[in-house]
């Protein structure tokens, strides 16, 4: 049996699917994409769109009674790998200031996104 996760501190589903599902001993969540939840807005620059898709993931994960250090997996989609640099380097800073593991990771280059964003990540978290 699975349970729908909802929170308003990351952007609501802008289509027929939820932010997350709970599935009791793991987490999955759609896709997020670098909408804040407060103004609607998407930063221009890469790395302050991958901050704010962290942060969205993150809200999720903590919606269902998680933490970051309990992501297992990501999956991140850019619509240019020549953005991977930075990406990377974001997604460093970002587990590293949570004082959680680097999950396991995917990287893949995409045509387009949703809102023509630069960056879209879900991930997958375990209750341990």
């Amino acid at each position: 049996m699975s349970r729908a996760i909802n929170t308003e501190n990351a952007p609501a589903a802008i289509g027929p699917y939820v932010q997350a599902v709970d599935l009791g001993n793991m987490i999955l969540t759609s896709g997020q994409i670098p909408v804040n939840p407060q103004t609607g807005t998407v930063a221009e620059d890469i790395a302050a769109q991958t901050r704010q898709s962290l942060a969205n993931v993150q809200a999720i994960v903590e919606a269902a009674g998680l933490k970051v250090a309990d992501i297992v997996k990501t999956t991140v989609f850019v619509k240019d790998l020549n953005d991977f640099a930075t990406v990377n380097a974001t997604y460093e800073a970002f587990f590293s200031a949570h004082d959680a593991p680097f999950p396991a990771r995917s990287c893949v280059e995409v045509a387009r996104l949703p809102k023509d964003v630069k960056i879209e990540i879900e991930a997958i978290a375990v209750r341990r």
